[in-house]
């Protein structure tokens, strides 16, 4: 820090990173560097709209085809998306769907930040997601989330029974469902109340199985996250896509890790709120591990539910 220091001059501020973000940091990303790092941004963007091009018809395609290989594309396409934009993933445990041997769906229930949550769940899982239907007149995005047979929701009661009928249609279907029960997305810091009305899908006849997943964006230019740092990966807000984009395009080194819990039965939960609330302890526990840096634990076998909590974990 004493190197910084010296190139900044005595009494000087730390420059202004991408997204207005300041402090000490290494000297690769002061202000003398901001057109490199903005061609960067542009870069990104022109090969992600050029991939998403060709993937579009691609998988338009696919979908008229027997079989399911639109489902194996739709990973493919995430798995560019990840690499495109410089963002590595780190995976501990395996899906459900692999461990069970695809004999039941799988509900994956997982905390929400960003919209780079997307990416980097459709590179990892096989699965549907699930979104708020005003994605449904975005331009472009649109038009992606429908080839990938995303499933949208309203904040509508009148249409809330509809829409569960329709989500475990497509269980029944053998699709599997990635599902966001905070109902909007967090500052990345902490992992908000899970809506049990969204796990509804899980109780009935045919129960699906459902297992919990914890997201944590960790490595901002190789280094650790802190809160500052989780902050411009987070999508909340009054902030458009566009900038947020442009904002956190222009970095490298980025990480994200994934923790995949044991696998829950709903059959062991009296009701929706206790499934509800063993899934969030599972999620929120296994973020705060990841957000302070520790080795995340191993997943191994699935564990009784669990009692219910009053606390969140604390902030890190």
């Amino acid at each position: 820090m004493a190197g910084k220091r010296s190139r900044l001059g005595a009494g000087k501020r730390a420059p202004l990173l991408p997204g207005g973000v300041g402090g000490p940091w290494p000297p690769e990303f002061g202000a003398q560097w901001h057109w490199p790092l903005q061609v960067r941004a542009v870069r990104r963007g022109v090969l992600l709209a050029a991939w998403t091009l060709l993937a579009i018809p691609i998988q338009a395609l696919m979908l008229v085809l027997p079989g399911r290989l639109y489902v194996r594309f739709a990973r493919l396409y995430w798995a560019v998306v990840r690499h495109l934009f410089g963002l590595r993933l780190r995976v501990v445990g395996a899906p459900a769907a692999g461990a069970s041997g695809g004999t039941r769906p799988v509900v994956y229930v997982v905390n929400h930040s960003s919209w780079l949550d997307i990416p980097v769940l459709g590179s990892a899982l096989f699965g549907c997601f699930v979104s708020k239907d005003e994605i449904a007149g975005w331009p472009l995005i649109s038009t992606v989330a429908r080839l990938g047979r995303t499933v949208f929701v309203s904040r509508d009661r009148a249409r809330t029974r509809e829409e569960r009928d329709e989500m475990q249609a497509r269980l029944r279907g053998g699709d599997n469902l990635i599902l966001f029960p905070e109902g909007t997305t967090s500052d990345g810091s902490r992992v908000l109340p899970f809506r049990s009305a969204f796990l509804s899908i899980a109780l009935g006849p045919e129960l699906p199985l459902v297992q919990p997943v914890s997201l944590v964006y960790d490595r901002l230019a190789g280094l650790p996250t802190g809160r500052p740092a989780r902050q411009l990966f987070a999508y909340y807000g009054d902030t458009g896509i566009g900038t947020h984009f442009w904002r956190l395009a222009q970095w490298r080194g980025l990480r994200a890790t994934l923790l995949l819990h044991p696998v829950l039965d709903p059959s062991g939960f009296a009701d929706r709120k206790a499934l509800a609330q063993a899934v969030w302890l599972a999620v929120a526990e296994g973020a705060a591990a990841l957000r302070q840096n520790r080795p995340p634990p191993q997943p191994a076998a699935a564990p009784a539910p669990a009692p219910s909590a009053t606390a969140a974990p604390a902030l890190v």
